[in-house]
């Protein structure tokens, strides 16, 4: 029977000293994971990295899995809180605009560390964040139908849910493999351009 890995800290920093040894940790933690990779990570790797002592380390992280989860939780909220923060002005804007603040949103917040994004995209499912990467794609799915269902006079579409989950599933897919095989073209701003044909001419609607 294979053993239970436990992904959660020892305990959470509560001490604004404490915080800091942990954001140093985990930035750490990014740095060796995207030069070794997952399977030559390790503690001891990552506290020499820190400069910290491995009992320092193990204080608040058992083991590596519990070092890439809370990175993987760190990353997911940063990139949360980049879209999240700007989709209730987003959805004030005439739709055409606002499909295209869309894709720069989603841009930006892969675009915070892509390589850092690729390597934590291939730990998901192994370090069981999948839930957690579910629940955010669903605000951000609820977000987008709302938008389209206060908008849908203005559009070529019968289900806002299901153009929802289309148009997320399309956009993230595009910026996803961007981030993770052609990260230049994050920086490419035909690919705002033409990934915003896509939506509006999806929705029926014309790019003014």
């Amino acid at each position: 029977m294979q053993r239970q890995v436990r992904t959660t800290p020892r305990k959470r920093p509560r001490q604004a000293r404490s915080k800091a040894t942990v954001d140093t940790i985990l930035e750490a933690t990014t740095r060796v994971l995207v030069k070794q990779g997952f399977d030559s990570l390790s503690t001891n790797a990552v506290a020499a990295a820190a400069g910290v002592s491995i009992g320092s380390l193990y204080q608040y992280f058992p083991n590596k899995e519990a070092l890439v989860s809370a990175l993987i939780d760190r990353h997911m909220e940063q990139m949360n809180t980049s879209i999240l923060a700007e989709l209730t002005r987003v959805a004030k804007l005439p739709i055409a605009e606002a499909a295209r603040a869309v894709i720069e949103l989603t841009i930006k917040a892969h675009a915070i560390d892509p390589e850092l994004h690729r390597v934590l995209t291939e730990q998901v499912p192994r370090i069981g964040k999948l839930a957690r990467l579910r629940e955010l794609d669903e605000i951000c799915h609820r977000m987008i139908a709302g938008l389209l269902a206060a908008r849908k006079d203005e559009l070529a579409i019968r289900d806002p849910d299901l153009a929802a989950f289309i148009l997320v599933s399309t956009i993230e897919s595009i910026v996803h493999r961007a981030a993770l095989l052609y990260p230049s073209r994050l920086r490419d701003p035909r690919l705002v351009d033409e990934a915003t044909v896509l939506v509006t001419r999806y929705l029926g609607i014309a790019e003014n």
